[in-house]
């Protein structure tokens, strides 16, 4: 048999059916539905508009942006693509508006600090004083860089395979974000084609000076 827990009561019959009577001319109220139905349609037709002003403003841009030099030599960069160049040159404006390609790193977020208290020296994580956007632009570019561009590829496997304090994958991403702010700088102020062989033996370099 049912029994009743300890502090619970039950419920009389009376108030059971006073819920009951006041459900029934409650639930299913069309009051008002008219008028809802009204603003959802509205809703949805200004939802449209937006996406298709969106839409235009996205296809202006992109127009003007490619009648730039700046996207121009952007697109000598194998694995760079239409939409990363778009971004980046949004959040930007031109690379002609710096003197030093620390000061887009800086813009980014990308600048390295340490935590460390007293005597006790920390990890280095990058600051995150900067632009979400932008360093959001520059991590979503580097997977297709790393995957169609030999140079940043072979970067990327010296960074995380090397002798001496490898990288993990997610600092190597870092680092060659920042390499990618160094790289684009220098391509579009000084008007030069993206050189994959120079890069590599910047990593030659680099290697043999680590050996």
């Amino acid at each position: 048999m049912y029994r009743q827990s300890e502090g619970m009561k039950c419920p009389q019959k009376a108030k059971i059916q006073a819920l009951i009577n006041a459900a029934k001319d409650s639930i299913g109220v069309t009051e008002g539905a008219t008028m809802a139905r009204f603003e959802i349609a509205a809703l949805v037709r200004r939802y449209r508009q937006l996406e298709a002003e969106i839409a235009a403003l996205d296809a202006e841009l992109k127009a003007l942006v490619q009648t730039t030099m700046e996207y121009q030599w952007l697109k000598t960069v194998d694995g760079l693509g239409d939409a990363t160049i778009i971004d980046l040159l949004a959040e930007i404006g031109s690379f002609a508006h710096y003197r030093d390609p620390r000061q887009l790193v800086k813009l980014a977020g990308l600048t390295l600090k340490e935590n460390s208290s007293g005597q006790r020296k920390g990890q280095k994580h990058i600051s995150k004083r900067g632009r979400k956007r932008l360093r959001s632009v520059l991590f979503r570019a580097m997977i297709p860089l790393i995957r169609h561009n030999e140079a940043f590829r072979e970067l990327h496997e010296y960074d995380t395979t090397r002798p001496v304090n490898p990288l993990t994958g997610k600092q190597s991403i870092v680092a060659l974000c920042r390499k990618l702010l160094n790289v684009l700088f220098a391509i579009c102020t000084k008007k030069q084609a993206f050189d994959a062989e120079r890069m590599k033996q910047d990593i030659l370099s680099q290697v043999q000076r680590a050996a």
